[in-house]
């Protein structure tokens, strides 16, 4: 079992130079970029399976626990109070690109909850793919909140706070009753203490936790082994990943890898980009959380590690994601440059531990 952070523990976030090289670029045949970080495999019981890098340092996981903070818009009954299905749902625990049916969805969540997109507090940003923002140029529009990739989950913490009779203003302060909630749930997911001191403001303005990578490992591990949650806490878990299994285009979009590994392993694996290089991961059927970090933020190199362990634990992955396991580099004329792969290090870990 991992220990609990005490309350007055400092904790320092920082790269760890330390951890090794786990991913690299190659040209031709010689190494031209090199990424380290770190990863963590562990069991609902806090056993952990494969462990490489630096796992106490705290990470912040970012858009990664979405899921988790989607889980008290069903244990309050929001979501059953406003009919939300596997599309809203979905939404909820999404980094979408800001496409039409994305747009489209968290106004649907909006309306069915009697809001306005005036409520929404994540900021506006370009939708993530050129054609989109082209669009909205051509149009003569600029983007809205809802073309923000967290929408949805604002969307979501929104309707908690309306079921709840809850201030709609300020709903992603740390001290509002949501965030509070959000933040408890947090805490029993990865059995630590979230204390202001290692609390960080999101791109999307809600609270952000930096958590010891080990203990994200673990609430994913409980995420898809959960028997080790209260009933309602369970039920929302297997509610949250039963919508994304359902609509994986809603949780990322176009060209996205979440959305096409929730496509290709539905039920198997359910995954969650964050920023800065972070993926985790809940394997159900085995019972068992992932966590990765790229220390240079590099989302490439996560994808890697993330097909590479996925193959490893999931036979239906072994051939479905082999081109995501060694990604073939090619120019503009489309000539072949080189290969983003896995580095030694990763390649020991996997071979020890067959």
């Amino acid at each position: 079992m991992l220990a609990v952070k005490d309350h007055d523990q400092r904790v320092s976030i920082m790269s760890n130079p330390d951890n090794p090289v786990i991913v690299e670029l190659t040209r031709n045949q010689q190494v031209e970029s090199r990424h380290r970080g770190a990863l963590a495999v562990f069991d609902a019981s806090g056993q952990p399976r494969l462990v490489l890098g630096d796992i106490t340092t705290p990470v912040y996981p970012r858009s990664a626990v979405k899921a988790f903070q989607a889980i008290p818009l069903l244990t309050s009954g929001a979501a059953q109070e406003y009919g939300f299905g596997d599309v809203e749902l979905a939404l909820a625990c999404a980094s979408h690109n800001g496409e039409p049916a994305h747009i489209e969805g968290v106004r649907t969540m909006l309306r069915k909850a009697g809001l306005e997109e005036s409520n929404l507090e994540c900021g506006a940003h370009w939708p993530s793919r050129r054609h989109d923002s082209c669009t909205l140029i051509q149009q003569g529009k600029t983007p809205s909140p809802l073309h923000n990739n967290c929408s949805g989950k604002h969307a979501g913490m929104l309707a908690t706070a309306q079921h709840l009779g809850l201030s709609l203003s300020g709903y992603v302060q740390p001290d509002h009753p949501v965030q509070q909630g959000v933040r408890a749930v947090l805490e029993e997911l990865t059995e630590t203490s979230l204390d202001p001191d290692i609390c960080g403001t999101d791109g999307c303005s809600v609270p952000t936790f930096a958590i010891p990578f080990s203990a994200l490992a673990l609430a994913f591990a409980k995420f898809a082994d959960r028997r080790r949650l209260t009933p309602a806490m369970a039920q929302a878990a297997a509610r949250l990943q039963e919508a994304c299994f359902k609509e994986p285009f809603m949780v990322a979009g176009t060209g996205r890898f979440c959305t096409k590994i929730l496509s290709t392993l539905p039920g198997q694996a359910f995954v969650k980009v964050g920023a800065e290089g972070v993926y985790c991961a809940a394997l159900p059927q085995q019972g068992l959380g992932l966590a990765i970090k790229i220390d240079d933020g590099g989302s490439r190199a996560a994808e890697v590690v993330l097909a590479v362990l996925l193959s490893h634990f999931l036979p239906d992955a072994r051939r479905k994601l082999a081109p995501d396991r060694i990604v073939t580099q090619t120019n503009w004329r489309g000539l072949k440059t080189g290969q983003l792969r896995p580095a030694e290090a990763l390649q020991d870990l996997l071979a020890a531990a067959a």
